[in-house]
């Protein structure tokens, strides 16, 4: 499978989420945010809670892959 994009947003890679379309630069899938706008959430809530997920990404990824899980 190759590299699918539409527009300037939405790409499915085969190697993000196992190819399902998901939002450029991240690993938030289409499905996932159209299922909140179908359950009534609002968008201002949504693009609130992707842009958290975000910033959360850049500020604890590198702690995440340096230090140990302890499950």
């Amino acid at each position: 499978m190759e590299t699918k994009t539409w527009g300037d947003y939405i790409v499915a890679d085969p190697a993000i989420c196992h190819g399902e379309p998901t939002f450029r630069g991240t690993r938030i899938m289409v499905a996932d945010v159209l299922e909140q706008v179908g359950s009534g959430m609002a968008y201002d809530a949504i693009a609130e809670a992707v842009r958290m997920a975000r910033e959360a990404l850049v500020a604890y990824a590198p702690k995440m892959v340096s230090e140990p899980v302890i499950a």
